[in-house]
């Protein structure tokens, strides 16, 4: 399926087949899900009626283990293997028509008057492809689809000449329907990722040893083993050994978290430093990130199916049109015997006013240019329906680490209680030289940038959660938490103080000691963008509320809330953002913005998920649209270039209805005829096309109070 319409074109037809009911079609994982009385119809029908639509479709397997033991038994999919884009039929169709309008143009050039011959290639080639599937979608509840509205669009441009108008028309929706196809098959692909978070297999602790198993197999109650630098292989419960384990991917946390006996793990995070055994709470069917998935796929089969503007009114205006020409053509003479030739020189005429090319057109040219315009600024939007949402949100929801900040944690304050800040500096970056730790290479990037050089040091060890430690000129030196210093010799007021405050800011605070004696203060924090506070008050100049929904501490969140001007709630899992995301929606529309695989439900729950450009490739695929600049102040951005492109629209279906409806009186009265038919309706697709590039010359101002 290319597009949502496509799914409410599915569920219509299997809806006709007798004795399915229960009838889900879901856009995103591309799966067809009804309840069936096969003792009435076989399942091969409904195959049957969906591919008579187009459509390719088989059997989805059960979940099962895709390596491992004979007879055990998990929740891991083989993904279905898919052809790349471009052997597809639509993809060949494209390549065909491009080759076929490039000869008639050249053909056109050398024999003007083979003109009308030049393009009917291209376009009969079209028209067959698009028609038939306009019969099928006909024969199975569906009349008035877009491709309905394309072949009578295409068979209007030949009865009146404008073959090269006909071609150019099909070539051109053919691309669309392309490329949304494409932006289909790379979300669908973004969202079986996930699972590659989960290793493959575990270390199953069994009679005192280790030996490796399928992370698949793994049952509730099994101790499994796990090394530094191991993913964790299962949701579970910490029974031995301590660590800090970094669980960005799946809360969204800055820093590591410090792990002893009875804390709680995820699959999917990662063990920093020390060595952990693990008690599974949780099977492979329902960690942390299996439920990640099914969030995904439940949020997106919850989008209503939402059919293109154009098709929807087609369902109105193109049998009414049909029938308001057949009528002038025939009324008359039957009537009032008034003569046939003038009647239905007329209805002729009335039908060409009706030819809805330039309506056709209205709406994808309007997207093409906005989807140009955003391109070059760095904002990737996949599919004119996101575009046309991002406009009308009220809302945007932000996550913190890696959206509003930059995710990368950087020195803030530093305060030395003996002695001198370089020297405490640089007794502090040499133990970290040995770290790999998010804070420690905060401080070793501050002293490279302060040009303090590193000292001889040896004996590196560390204390997980607490602190690291190494002998630096003779003397022992650690850099730990305030609470592990306070422990080796108490800290003098004015270093309590100072962590407090600093603490009250969200920052994360060590202390450096050398030979037991506190010598000084280090604050640590994410810090926001530098475009993060205009970003928001670009928003709310455009009339659209700002929210800040975080897995740090609430601590943490309050304060980069509060420099930043927006509402926050903090501490939330997925499962939290995504309730927030609920009740938001449930007032307007909202839009999300999140870079990591935690914001991925999130992402697709929302109106339209939009994903920063550093961010994790499955927060980038799950999402609606892409800042690939990772600038904040693109969000409001994106909302101006869709609400320009939305007026657009606007005007480019007034100018076309506005001269058919013109044109309709003139003819009907006998004003007018063939010729100023096809004028009104060759003249409108230009006018269309001329205000659609004007789309072009956008730009977005962002304003420089406060």
């Amino acid at each position: 399926m290319d597009c949502p319409s496509c799914a409410s074109k599915i569920e219509t037809a299997v809806g006709r087949v007798r004795g399915a009911r229960d009838i889900r079609v879901n856009y995103g994982t591309q799966i067809l899900a009804f309840r069936l009385d096969e003792a009435a119809t076989p399942r091969t029908a409904v195959e049957e009626q969906v591919r008579r639509l187009g459509y390719g479709i088989a059997p989805v397997e059960a979940p099962r283990v895709v390596a491992g033991e004979p007879g055990t038994a998990g929740s891991e999919v083989r993904s279905p293997v898919r052809r790349p884009w471009w052997r597809g039929t639509k993809a060949r169709l494209a390549a065909i028509l491009a080759v076929l309008i490039a000869a008639g143009f050249a053909v056109s050039l050398a024999v003007p008057s083979l003109d009308h011959w030049a393009y009917l290639p291209a376009t009969l080639l079209g028209l067959a492809f698009f028609g038939q599937k306009a019969a099928a979608a006909t024969r199975a509840g569906s009349p008035f689809s877009i491709e309905m509205l394309m072949s009578i669009a295409t068979v209007g441009a030949i009865a009146i000449g404008a073959t090269s108008e006909a071609a150019t028309v099909v070539f051109l929706f053919t691309k669309g329907e392309l490329l949304e196809g494409v932006a289909a098959s790379r979300a669908r692909s973004g969202i079986e990722a996930l699972g590659a978070l989960v290793p493959r297999t575990a270390l199953l602790v069994e009679g005192g040893t280790a030996r490796e198993v399928p992370a698949a197999s793994l049952k509730v109650g099994d101790l499994v083993l796990v090394r530094p630098g191991d993913r964790v292989s299962a949701d579970g419960e910490v029974v031995e050994g301590a660590s800090e384990v970094d669980e960005s991917p799946v809360t969204g946390e800055s820093v590591p978290v410090p792990k002893t006996e009875g804390g709680s793990v995820f699959a999917g995070s990662i063990n920093a430093s020390g060595t952990l055994q693990v008690r599974v709470t949780k099977p492979a069917s329902d960690n942390t990130i299996a439920r990640i998935i099914r969030l995904v796929d439940e949020a997106q089969e919850a989008k209503a199916p939402t059919a293109r503007f154009i098709e929807r009114f087609s369902a109105i205006y193109t049998p009414i049109a049909v029938v308001v020409a057949a009528l002038v053509a025939v009324a008359p003479p039957l009537l009032l015997g008034a003569d046939w030739d003038v009647w239905v020189y007329r209805g002729l005429a009335l039908l060409l006013v009706a030819c809805p090319c330039a309506l056709v057109l209205s709406t994808p040219a309007a997207i093409a240019s906005g989807l140009a315009v955003g391109t070059r600024r760095g904002l990737l939007v996949k599919g004119g329906g996101a575009l046309e949402t991002i406009g009308r949100v009220r809302t945007v929801a932000f996550d913190k680490t890696g959206t509003l900040t930059e995710g990368r944690p950087r020195v803030t304050d530093v305060l030395a209680l003996t002695g001198s800040e370089r020297t405490m500096l640089g007794f502090a970056a040499t133990v970290e030289s040995g770290s790999s730790h998010p804070l420690g290479r905060a401080i070793l990037e501050r002293a490279a940038a302060d040009g303090i050089p590193l000292r001889p040091a040896k004996d590196f060890r560390a204390i997980p959660g607490k602190a690291v430690e190494a002998v630096v000129t003779g003397k022992r030196v650690s850099v730990g938490s305030p609470s592990y210093a306070s422990e080796q010799a108490p800290l003098p007021v004015d270093a309590e103080r100072a962590v407090a405050e600093w603490e009250g800011e969200g920052k994360t605070v060590v202390v450096v000691s050398v030979d037991g004696a506190s010598t000084g203060l280090i604050a640590v924090r994410d810090e926001p963008r530098a475009d993060a506070a205009a970003g928001i008050r670009a928003l709310r100049d455009l009339g659209v509320r700002a929210v800040m929904l975080t897995g740090d501490n609430p601590r943490t969140g309050k304060a980069i809330a509060s420099a930043l001007g927006l509402d926050v709630q903090a501490g939330l899992l997925p499962e939290g953002k995504l309730r927030e995301i609920g009740g938001l929606k449930a007032k307007a529309p909202v839009a999300m913005v999140g870079d990591g695989i935690n914001d991925a439900p999130a992402l697709a729950a929302a109106s339209v998920g939009i994903a920063m450009g550093g961010g994790t490739d499955v927060a980038l695929e799950t999402a609606d649209a892409a800042l690939l600049n990772s600038r904040v102040v693109d969000v409001a951005a994106l909302v101006g270039l869709s609400r320009a492109t939305l007026a657009n629209i606007h005007q480019n279906v007034a100018i076309a209805l506005g001269l058919k409806a013109v044109f309709l009186v003139t003819t009907v009265v006998g004003i007018t005829g063939l010729w100023p038919a096809v004028l009104a309706d060759t003249g409108a697709t230009v006018l269309v096309t001329l205000n659609a590039l004007r789309l072009l010359g956008y730009r977005f101002q962002v304003a420089t109070h406060g």
